[in-house]
């Protein structure tokens, strides 16, 4: 009988573990175990997470500025473990994302990254993308830093941009209030901005991959080379790393749009986690939902 595979962790699409819940993270990896809380029947199975059940940790961030002052990866490295990373850089917004580092901290981080643990081990995230109509009238997006952004993940040998628009969950519209009001571009200005996107990564070697974008994929002209992207990719992370993955896809995520993750765990919790970067496009469960009940 074939030895069980080992599994990749995401540590999490559920929020910001790096940036608030690294002790927390710490003491349980220590013990060998995390209880993880389903978000949609909440059962609670408990999880494996020594060296020997855990080939690879993938780690989202905004802000990974404790992990790299603390040392976590070189201390989860030394037990075993390998390490990927999916670092979300947007451009600077206090209004979008009010409690994310300032962009030079963040352009610093990236480069700590990739100098400690290799480019090939990050993908950088620019997501998602969004346009939005403030008080006074004016229609915005966020786009305004990507070109330095993008210079800088080239610089650093960064060779993927993983992006998306903005998903209009009902909640959001209640958390923005009276502070702007969120736009939908049409699919033609969807696929203008990505193709202009795609021209301005291309020169500094890095390919634009659209996150769970199907229709916008289908919608772009056949010899485009923007294609959908793959977050937690066992076939990079075994080409990066060695040994042996499942190649299954994840089915618990958002396969009808497009995704193409392969199978792994997430530790994170809507619940026990709240994010206090506290980003106005947020879907998951920011800090700010519960001072507000909202």
């Amino acid at each position: 009988m074939k030895p069980e595979l080992k599994q990749i962790l995401s540590i999490s699409r559920r929020t910001d573990i790096p940036a608030f819940y690294m002790p927390w993270f710490m003491d349980r990896v220590k013990r060998g175990a995390i209880e993880v809380v389903n978000p949609f029947n909440q059962q609670v199975r408990t999880v494996d997470v020594s060296p020997e059940r855990i080939h690879t940790m993938v780690f989202w961030s905004k802000n990974f500025g404790l992990f790299l002052e603390h040392g976590y990866g070189e201390k989860l490295r030394a037990m075993g473990y390998h390490l990927f990373f999916n670092f979300t850089v947007n451009s600077r917004s206090r209004l979008l994302e009010p409690a994310v580092p300032s962009l030079d901290e963040r352009l610093d981080q990236l480069r700590q990254l990739c100098k400690r643990f290799g480019a090939a081990t990050v993908q950088w995230r620019f997501d998602p993308i969004c346009h939005y109509r403030t008080n006074d009238g004016d229609i915005r997006d966020n786009l305004q830093d990507f070109q330095i952004i993008a210079a800088a993940a080239g610089k650093c040998g960064i060779d993927i941009c993983i992006s998306s628009f903005m998903d209009h969950y009902r909640k959001i519209a209640r958390r923005t209030g009276r502070r702007l009001t969120f736009l939908n571009p049409s699919m033609a200005e969807k696929v203008k901005i990505a193709a202009d996107m795609a021209a301005t990564l291309s020169p500094l070697g890095i390919r634009l991959a659209l996150c769970c974008e199907n229709e916008i994929l289908e919608a772009l002209p056949p010899d485009c080379a923007i294609g959908p992207a793959t977050c937690i990719s066992a076939k990079r992370i075994m080409a990066v790393h060695g040994g042996s993955l499942s190649l299954r896809r994840d089915l618990g995520q958002r396969k009808t749009a497009g995704c193409q993750c392969t199978v792994s765990v997430d530790i994170g919790s809507y619940s026990l986690h709240p994010c206090h970067h506290n980003c106005l496009f947020c879907y998951a469960s920011p800090a700010c939902d519960r001072r507000t009940g909202r």
